[in-house]
């Protein structure tokens, strides 16, 4: 598990590689990665957006800019915490995701939550097999 906390918003990474939706013959290899983002700050904060940098193996940049994550923009109580879980395909079996979410507090202060670095790699991110 990966882990950055940044004005009292944590946030953990679990990237899991799913060889059953994968296909490594066609030069496609994808994970299913799950974020919690837990507030132990004495406020609540509610996440507007995101911003994500994906790194493959040979170096691409790829840039990933939204609303909110997986269709919500949750508020997340002081104490309280918000988990989901995505995907994300690549051209090569390894690379590396990093990002940020922006949120807002109650008093319509932005602040950036960075999300942790963590690395997709498919010999040694735990594996699920269907």
């Amino acid at each position: 598990m990966y882990r950055a906390e940044t004005h009292g918003i944590e946030v953990t990474a679990e990237p899991v590689y799913l060889a059953d939706q994968s296909a490594p013959q066609q030069g496609r290899w994808f994970w299913a990665y799950t974020i919690t983002i837990t507030n132990h700050s004495d406020e609540p904060v509610q996440l507007l957006s995101r911003h994500w940098r994906i790194t493959d193996g040979h170096g691409r940049l790829h840039e990933v800019r939204g609303e909110g994550v997986i269709g919500e923009q949750p508020l997340i109580e002081p104490g309280g915490s918000f988990s989901y879980t995505s995907g994300c395909p690549l051209e090569t079996p390894e690379g590396i995701m990093v990002g940020d979410f922006a949120m807002v507090k109650p008093d319509g202060e932005m602040i950036s939550v960075a999300i942790p670095a963590f690395s997709l790699d498919s010999q040694t991110t735990k594996r699920v097999l269907h």
